[in-house]
């Protein structure tokens, strides 16, 4: 068994950090994970967290996933945003054929990449689906493989394929990356590294095989607790490790410039009643919020089944422990910014690139506030009006 086999997730990237700090600007500059560093990635097994253990994957605990996310996103939130979203993706292995899901990852440098769901439409055919459209934010996909597609499926006679819901269901379709062109499109402010361009296909034809739903959990392959969190879960695990990792590194490089920093006509800022008062409030409430989480997801690993997926009480305790520690994070890097002053606005310093990193991690779907409304309503006991 090698080293990266036999130890954790969380110290394979700790034994990166040099690495990752030292690709940090041209991760900036170019848009992409260089090499030497996306083959340490790779090597380091940090692609294949959440993959299946039959599949060469480490099923690793939530827990680990977020401490890793973390220790990744403290050097560079471009490798630890890719790295989340590589991982997530394997978690549709379960849903499709095991024969399929074996080709796809028996190449070690395996990764899938897709854009979020957008009402695309593939046609049910002879043998599987022919599909046509373009995606968007599609995180990873200058080191993907492998491509993925999520529609709506329309059969033979016109008529909308139905889930056992009876709604329309929503299928995943995965094909090689060489069938699909790229657009290159993501020059944004921040996370600059993800680069989640936009990717069109024509006319491709997706084998059954090649595609699954995780509109009903009973169809799942793969038992044991870390599948029985429904993707979006994991999803909001991941984003919630960037954020506090990215103001894990601020509010510790806030602590160094306070040491040193003597505003002009103030004294030192380590000596400001103020300061000290507010950067203990700001750890306080990072470190609290890091710790609900971490506890939430032991509790709900533990008392998982290994078939049945977590119940709406759980995903509710997951969505809304990563929920307050997003906010918790932006609100720290926040105050880091502010307190920081003109230190923080140049190029090149600690806290510039780290707070447009966080501030469009803000922007995704994980980090709405609206996750916060739809808590509290099953909470306070009133049926949920969407799927967590």
């Amino acid at each position: 068994m090698d080293q990266a086999s036999s130890s954790k997730p969380l110290d394979r990237a700790r034994q990166l950090a040099d690495a990752l700090t030292v690709a940090s600007d041209e991760i900036e500059r170019t848009r992409r994970i260089p090499e030497p560093l996306l083959s340490q990635l790779h090597e380091a097994r940090l692609f294949r967290m959440f993959l299946q253990r039959e599949l060469g994957g480490g099923e690793v605990h939530p827990c680990d996933f977020l401490l890793t996310m973390e220790e990744l996103a403290r050097h560079d939130a471009s490798v630890a945003w890719n790295i989340f979203v590589g991982n997530s993706t394997a978690l549709i292995t379960p849903f499709i054929d095991a024969g399929a899901a074996r080709e796809i990852y028996a190449d070690p440098r395996a990764v899938v990449a897709w854009g979020p769901p957008h009402g695309g439409m593939a046609d049910a055919v002879d043998g599987g689906y022919r599909v046509s459209g373009r995606w968007d934010f599609a995180s990873g996909c200058h080191q993907a493989n492998w491509m993925g597609v999520h529609c709506r499926i329309k059969e033979p006679d016109g008529s909308l394929r139905l889930n056992h819901l009876g709604k329309p269901t929503l299928r995943t379709l995965l094909f090689p990356v060489e069938q699909a062109e790229l657009h290159d499109v993501w020059d944004t402010i921040g996370l600059r590294g993800t680069g989640s361009d936009s990717y069109t296909i024509k006319g491709v034809f997706v084998p059954e095989a090649y595609s699954g739903t995780r509109d009903d959990q009973a169809l799942r392959r793969k038992s044991g607790p870390l599948y029985a969190f429904p993707q979006q879960q994991l999803y909001a695990v991941g984003v919630a490790g960037a954020a506090l990792g990215l103001a894990r590194a601020m509010l510790s490089a806030f602590a160094e410039l306070a040491a040193e920093k003597t505003p002009r006509g103030l004294a030192r800022l380590a000596d400001t009643a103020t300061v000290q008062s507010d950067y203990a409030k700001a750890e306080a409430k990072l470190s609290a919020a890091r710790a609900y989480l971490l506890e939430t997801l032991r509790e709900v690993h533990a008392s998982a089944g290994e078939i049945e997926p977590i119940d709406t009480s759980d995903r509710i305790r997951v969505r809304l422990a990563a929920t307050h520690l997003i906010h918790g994070a932006i609100e720290v890097s926040d105050w880091v910014y502010k307190a920081a002053g003109v230190s923080a606005i140049f190029p090149g310093t600690p806290f510039e690139r780290r707070f447009r990193d966080m501030h469009t991690l803000s922007q995704q779907i994980q980090s709405r506030g609206s996750h916060y409304e739809a808590a509290g309503r099953v909470l306070l006991g009133v049926p949920p009006e969407n799927y967590f």
